[in-house]
Parts: structure tokens; C-alpha cells; sequence
């Protein structure tokens, strides 16, 4: 895809893309979490850990959150697990949690819906969620060694007819911001911001992208 941004707001993009990433080394696990998004190759990535064998189970997250109102015919969970089905993930090994509205619900709702002993999750959601979810579950579920990954989408392709360009870039901005603001209100672990990031953030509210603060 070719981005038609000036140079210093696909710089500073890019740098909070950048940041947004983990893609944690994977270890054979007990549950793959999924977390429902706008963003079905979330799903496709969860199906290929599941087939390669790293959990035999998958938990899909999510009901509508601020991208996906209206997106689906059902909720993000469902549509997600309808996805993993097409995939080859036989049903029996597919848990659902339609409730979730946000990370942190996401988190909290997978953790009560299981009731064995999980001692490991690989958490799977889009790259530039990786490390809000990363905070997220060490935060609202430390008992679990989680890692997290997504697919590996690059920077230029993440955007999709559902979900442009703009809110991408939103979306990346309104997240670094609640890793500044969640730690106190105890949603999120603390994070280091360096200043690269801090500096973009500041870049990209200046130039509009402030609609997800």
C-alpha cells in the first residue's frame, strides 16, 4: 500500500509502530487467547498456533469495541471462531467469550471463563496491540506467563477498507496514551515511554490524530 502522509507523520507512525510491537519467542502453552478485533488475519494467526501445535485450545475474545460497532453480523468472538472453524480448528477445541468490549475486559473476562489450571497463554491480537495486551494481562492476570504475538503484518498493510489509515494512526496514539494514564488506575503495568515515542506521540496529536484519546 502506498501511504500518502507527509514524511515527519509516517516517521512518527512508524515510530509508535515500532514500539507497539513485541513477538514474543513462543513455548508450547495451555490456551491461545485471541482478542477480537476489526482485524480477521488476528484469527488466521491464532488457527496456524493452534495447528502448529503451541495450545489445543483457542479462546476467542470480544464483542464490539470502538472499530467493530456494526462490523459483524455477530460478535467479534463468533465471527472470529467462525473464521478458525474455515481453518481447520475443530470446534471442541474453540472457547468463546462474547462479552468483552475492550483489552482489559478481554484480559479479565478470558481469565474467569477458565477454570483449570492455565499456567501459560500466548495472547495473539494485531501487531500494534501487542504491547497494550503485554501491560494489560501482567497487570489484570499475573498468576499466567503470558507472550504475545500477532501476525506479521507490515506497517504499510495493516490498514484495511473497514479500518483506514487515519483510525490506525489514532489508534496507535490513543494507546501509547493510555500506557501513560492505565498503570495508575492499576489496568495496565507501568512501561518505559522513551522519549523517540513521547516525541512522535506528541507529533501526531499536533497534527490531528487525537481521536482516540
Amino acid at each position: 500500500m502506498t501511504l500518502a502522509l507527509p514524511v515527519a507523520v509516517e516517521q512518527a507512525a512508524r515510530t509508535l509502530w515500532d514500539f507497539h510491537l513485541i513477538y514474543d519467542d513462543l513455548a508450547e502453552s495451555d490456551l491461545i487467547v485471541c482478542l477480537g478485533s476489526y482485524d480477521l488475519r488476528v484469527a488466521d494467526r491464532s488457527a496456524e498456533l493452534f495447528h502448529q501445535g503451541l495450545a489445543k485450545r483457542v479462546l476467542f475474545t470480544g464483542k464490539s469495541g470502538n472499530w467493530t460497532s456494526g462490523l459483524y453480523e455477530g460478535t467479534e468472538a463468533d465471527t472470529f471462531a467462525a473464521r478458525a472453524r474455515t481453518l481447520g480448528v475443530p470446534n471442541e477445541a474453540i472457547l468463546i467469550e462474547p462479552q468483552a468490549t475492550n483489552i482489559g475486559e478481554n484480559i479479565r473476562f478470558a481469565k474467569a471463563l477458565v477454570t483449570d489450571d492455565v499456567r501459560r497463554i500466548i495472547i495473539v491480537t494485531k501487531p500494534q496491540t501487542q504491547r497494550r495486551a503485554y501491560a494489560t494481562v501482567r497487570a489484570q492476570w499475573p498468576q499466567v506467563d503470558a507472550l504475545v504475538t500477532a501476525p506479521f503484518t507490515r506497517f504499510e498493510d495493516q490498514p484495511t477498507e473497514a479500518y483506514p489509515l487515519e483510525l490506525f494512526i489514532n489508534e496507535m496514539v490513543g494507546d501509547v496514551q493510555r500506557m501513560i494514564d492505565y498503570p495508575a488506575k492499576g489496568f495496565q503495568i507501568a512501561q518505559f515511554i522513551p522519549a523517540t515515542v513521547a516525541d512522535a506521540f506528541e507529533l501526531l496529536v499536533k497534527a490531528g490524530y487525537h481521536h482516540h484519546l
